[in-house]
């Protein structure tokens, strides 16, 4: 037996997890995950003065709120030893959502602790805390700014202190946020989709629709606009890149469920896999090295040959990439370029087939497109300054192309998973992977369904967020 394997074995055993939790170190909760919403009730928190716009969200989305509990000297108990204590809600709470899109002053700040401290001890497993605010950069008021921004610290905080699997993110609304459009978000964060986003801010744009009309000059597209479908089951085609196995392969069983077309791409090596995979979704396989020259070619063709000459692709995922770690001090050229290559540059040269608008088989107007990116390239990681530049880059790709395509109403975003629980990773010593594992606020690794439902969300065409890295990592301690 490998001593990987033994060690693994002990501190999954009883007397493994008997010894962890003498040493303080708690036992990790089941999380949950899928479309389930909290079974608790939902109760609205309020930061005066506030509009409707959370309320006609919740509204939208069947949930009844009930009015949060305030923390204040006149609602406190005492108990026999003369501890005071908050006001207790009556049963446990499914979530809290706190609207604090009229928070402008310091002085509010109070009203966001006052809802949050009876919330916190009430929360059932896997409980969801959200604060809805407005972005700090839209306001030129200093302390406007300042107070939107610790609503950010607050809901980091928070999320570290949090047990049994809750979380909590905030999603800051941009101007001409409709109830739908914030709903459509709170959904996603509600429910066990967002079982593995944890201390994320969630961004939302402004309406792609309003940006082209209020370009000057500019009274329609240029080319005709796939419309936003009704449902999720819209039979959209779906380009998944690094599809045969891991996260690529949940992705596209993700999409599959949803009804969608799953074009499913890997290299030829892994294309027993990969027929499984786009078996099990009826999709179709395209064995293709992405870093061949004329790679986003042979997908489009492989679209127009399968689906017909006016078929276009709704949705793109870079998913494909490769590691090649080493110190700085020992990396090659060889590790460094084909890491750069397969992980940023191919993207790139797809990318710029794939959005002609003259194409067939490209990517159609009001289509979606997601890269994965990693947290190692907002922190960086030792031994991985090859992986951390094409992640960053991954990064960069995505803010630049996202307002270029605007005009088109393309929108482009990311997601940086953490430390996911793939084959990959089984290879990390057992010593480091309990330590990834507890680095997190979740006190575990992720799977990659948790990545693949972060991807659905970014690109279902009613999410309003466009430009964003959306972190899946369980506020895993490196980075932002």
């Amino acid at each position: 037996m490998k001593l990987d394997d033994l060690i693994s074995g002990v501190l999954d055993s009883k007397v493994g997890k008997a010894v962890a939790a003498k040493a303080g170190l708690p036992e990790a909760t089941v999380l949950r995950r899928g479309e389930a919403m909290p079974s608790g009730a939902i109760a609205l928190g309020v930061v005066e003065p506030a509009g409707s716009l959370v309320p006609d969200a919740l509204a939208a989305l069947g949930v009844d709120a009930q009015p949060a509990l305030i923390d204040t000297p006149d609602s406190r108990s005492t108990d026999a030893d003369g501890r005071q204590r908050p006001p207790a809600y009556p049963g446990r709470l499914g979530g809290i959502v706190i609207d604090a899109t009229g928070a402008h002053r310091i002085e509010q700040l109070e009203q966001v602790r006052a809802v949050l401290r009876p919330a916190i001890k009430a929360l059932e497993p896997s409980g969801r805390v959200i604060i809805v605010a407005a972005d700090p950069a839209t306001s030129a008021d200093v302390e406007t700014a300042a107070v939107r921004q610790a609503l950010d610290g607050i809901m980091r905080s928070v999320g570290k202190e949090l047990r049994f699997g809750a979380t909590c993110n905030l999603i800051q609304v941009a101007d001409g946020t409709t109830p739908s459009d914030l709903a459509q978000v709170l959904r996603f964060a509600l429910s066990g989709r967002s079982a593995y986003v944890d201390g994320q801010p969630i961004v939302l744009s402004p309406s792609l629709v309003e940006l082209v009309e209020s370009k000057e000059g500019l009274d329609k597209l240029d080319h005709p606009v796939v419309e936003p479908v009704e449902t999720r089951r819209d039979g959209r085609i779906v380009v998944v890149t690094g599809a045969a196995r891991g996260i690529g392969a949940a992705i596209a069983h993700r999409f599959g469920a949803d009804g969608a077309r799953v074009v499913c791409v890997d290299v030829p090596a892994a294309g027993q896999a990969l027929s499984a995979v786009a078996n099990d979704v009826r999709g179709t396989a395209l064995q293709l090295d992405i870093t061949v020259p004329d790679a986003g070619v042979r997908i489009a063709r492989h679209v127009i040959d399968r689906y017909g000459p006016d078929a276009r692709i709704g949705a793109l995922v870079h998913c494909a990439g490769i590691l090649r770690d080493k110190l700085l001090a020992n990396l090659d050229e060889q590790r460094w370029g084909a890491v750069l290559e397969v992980n940023l540059a191919a993207q790139l040269r797809i990318n710029d087939v794939l959005l002609n608008p003259e194409q067939p088989g490209g990517v159609a107007d009001g289509g979606r497109i997601v890269a994965i990116a990693s947290t190692s390239g907002w922190a960086g990681n030792r031994g991985q300054t090859n992986y951390a530049a094409s992640k960053a880059g991954v990064m960069g790709m995505v803010r630049a192309l996202s307002a270029q395509l605007a005009d088109r109403r393309i929108a482009v975003n990311g997601v940086a998973p953490g430390f996911i629980e793939t084959d990959m990773t089984a290879s990390i010593p057992v010593i480091d992977r309990e330590i990834f594992r507890r680095s997190s606020s979740l006190l575990q690794g992720g799977r990659p369904v948790d990545v693949a439902e972060a991807i659905v969300f970014l690109a279902d065409p009613a999410t309003p967020v466009n430009g964003q890295v959306l972190r899946v990592c369980g506020q895993l301690i490196v980075g932002r």
